[in-house]
């Protein structure tokens, strides 16, 4: 009998307007400086696009770069530079270029510092593009000597570090009921992948270990996982037992289904949406690249993508995406689809990296 997964996700702006930038203290430096400097058009991009025009550029700028972001608004990529010389690069290359004070190898090290000193379950770390710092942020559980604590860590590096606090509790979005089911957890199946020729999914690592196995809310038989990783990552390849091709597409939960034919990147500021078993199709913003997430009990996730999009227990191991591009799968964050939230997403390259898989 074939088995139809789909999955479902959807996705929110992050358009960094001009009076945000003001806010942060940022200005863009003007392409003409004097009659003789060539001018230069910023180029409206696709999110997709953004990136690897980022990439490129980091590739071309290495330490003059310092970071970049996708402005929904303007459709423009905004990059950081740290001198006029590589703003001109940016703008050759159709960016726009915005001159900062912090370079990433120090906000790298401002980074490793806090991580260090701050070992706080509840808490996750971010290099924020657009403020151009080290963001910290805590969910509601850190409090009194916690907070404290925090508090005194991230001042102590002055404008290089900003501390935020969440209303919600940083967790796997795991719980018991139906849809993909292995023994007492639900989860959501994230996108179809081929591995070795034979059909298999990807979901969160956290829902399962290897030899698990899965059913469907109807209780009939899905697969076995057969790699999962967590904590460190948080993904998980499981086989399907029927052998079967299941199609590369995510269930928008409105009769129809959302064609997937690649995975990708996040940039900051890509408008995304997420499709899980509990709270279905929901938008938002990637709003942080490389986050660490402490979720307590020695739970502690490196590399995700944190978004505004919500998500609720159950819909853990769920696709993000944008357009026909897979780009993550839920693990785990605070909030709810009533109130919102952080939620924070296993890059879906990567998983397929290390997992010898491929979207399909």
């Amino acid at each position: 009998m074939k088995h139809r997964r789909t999955f479902k996700r959807r996705v929110a702006m992050a358009g960094a307007g001009a009076a945000a930038l003001m806010a942060a203290g940022v200005t863009f430096q003007t392409a003409n400086a004097s009659d003789e400097t060539p001018r230069h058009t910023v180029k409206k991009l696709t999110a997709t696009g953004a990136e690897k025009l980022a990439s490129d550029l980091q590739s071309t700028l290495g330490d003059n770069a310092a970071g970049a972001y996708y402005d929904s608004e303007s459709e423009e990529l905004v990059v950081n530079v740290m001198n006029e010389t590589a703003a001109q690069s940016v703008r050759k290359a159709g960016g726009k270029p915005r001159i900062v004070k912090n370079t990433l190898a120090e906000l790298s090290a401002v980074r490793s510092a806090l991580s260090g000193e701050t070992t706080v379950p509840g808490t996750a770390w971010t290099t924020d593009p657009v403020t151009n710092k080290v963001v910290v942020t805590a969910d509601r559980t850190v409090e009194g000597d916690a907070w404290a604590k925090l508090e005194k860590a991230v001042r102590a590096f002055g404008q290089k570090a900003l501390l935020k606090k969440s209303a919600g509790e940083f967790k796997p979005l795991v719980a018991g009921g139906d849809a993909i089911l292995s023994g007492s957890a639900r989860c959501s199946l994230g996108f179809n992948v081929v591995k070795g020729g034979a059909p298999h999914f990807i979901t969160a690592g956290h829902c399962g270990k290897a030899g698990s196995q899965w059913a469907d809310s109807k209780g009939g038989a899905l697969g076995t996982t057969a790699v999962s990783t967590f904590p460190g990552n948080d993904f998980a390849l499981v086989k399907y037992d029927d052998g079967v091709e299941h199609p590369s597409e995510v269930n928008l939960y409105n009769g129809s289904t959302q064609p997937i034919a690649q995975a990708g990147e996040a940039i900051v500021g890509m408008a995304v949406q997420r499709s899980g078993s509990t709270t279905e199709v929901h938008d938002g913003k990637v709003s942080a690249l490389d986050a660490t997430v402490n979720y307590g009990n020695g739970d502690v996730v490196n590399g995700l993508i944190q978004t505004t999009v919500c998500a609720e227990p159950g819909d853990s191991g769920g696709s993000l995406f944008t357009g026909d591009t897979a780009i993550g799968l839920t693990s785990g964050g605070s909030g709810n689809c009533t109130a919102g939230g952080e939620t924070f997403f296993q890059p879906v390259p990567a998983a397929l990296k290390a997992l010898e898989a491929e979207i399909g």
